[in-house]
């Protein structure tokens, strides 16, 4: 069984659990977004812009390892024909509560983002793609393959985390206790970290893999905010802990 799968098993117990990013929107936030009034998350605080996603209706649009049933109501909610690829059994099954809920269709898919994935080259309008490649272990591979399913012109909504949440391991995040990169896979004590918490198994990525990796695959970054954890030592000294980027297929 591979890394992926467990983590996969892992956020399936987190959802159980009542993981914020595995809770569905709320029939009334549906409605709201449906009357235009809604925000989406691609980090924990910061809305994404809305000038990002354009006019969505009648569009394609990819939530890539963004099941929970949080993002991808909303777009529909604004007339985009959704599909949702996790490998997270729970999170497809909060998109489909949704979708069943409010009378849209949406297409599931679970698999894993590290392989191939099995959509038509220049096939998407836009994929929204939240903070989740810190599960995988090679980011540019998925780069790739988001640049050849988006058609010309799509555009690619990552949340990237920066690294920082890696150095500091310990409960009130006040000291250093790591160093980078954090790779479970390759390092002993960092593999004896994640199996004694609850982890799962997570990697540091550096802005060359995340954001020289788009370029690297074609893209061309549009625009870029930071944001922070959402709580926390780091959070109350205003420390930047993730990336948000807008790239476009040319």
């Amino acid at each position: 069984m591979s890394y992926t799968d467990d983590n996969a098993k892992v956020i399936d117990r987190w959802v159980e659990q009542g993981w914020q990013w595995g809770t569905p929107i709320s029939h009334d936030e549906y409605v709201r977004a449906c009357n235009g009034d809604w925000n989406v998350v691609l980090t924990p605080l910061k809305p994404v812009p809305k000038e990002w996603f354009g006019d969505l209706k009648g569009k394609r649009v990819l939530g890539l390892a963004s099941g929970g049933g949080q993002q991808m109501p909303v777009f529909a909610a604004l007339g985009a024909e959704c599909w949702v690829l996790d490998y997270s059994q729970k999170q497809l099954d909060s998109e489909l509560l949704v979708s069943k809920r409010e009378g849209y269709e949406i297409h599931t898919l679970k698999y894993d983002m590290t392989k191939p994935l099995p959509y038509e080259s220049d096939f998407f309008d836009l994929i929204f793609h939240p903070v989740s490649n810190c599960y995988i272990e090679e980011v540019y591979p998925v780069w790739k393959e988001c640049f050849r399913i988006l058609k010309h012109g799509g555009r690619l909504l990552a949340g990237l985390d920066n690294g920082f949440n890696f150095l500091v391991t310990d409960e009130d995040e006040s000291h250093i206790t790591q160093y980078l990169p954090f790779d479970p896979l390759k390092n002993e004590e960092q593999r004896k970290l994640s199996e004694s918490g609850d982890y799962g198994w997570q990697f540091s990525h550096t802005i060359e893999e995340q954001i020289g990796g788009q370029l690297k695959a074609g893209f061309r970054l549009l625009d870029v905010y930071e944001d922070t954890n959402g709580s926390g030592y780091l959070h109350d000294h205003g420390v930047p802990s993730f990336w948000a980027t807008l790239s476009v297929k040319d």
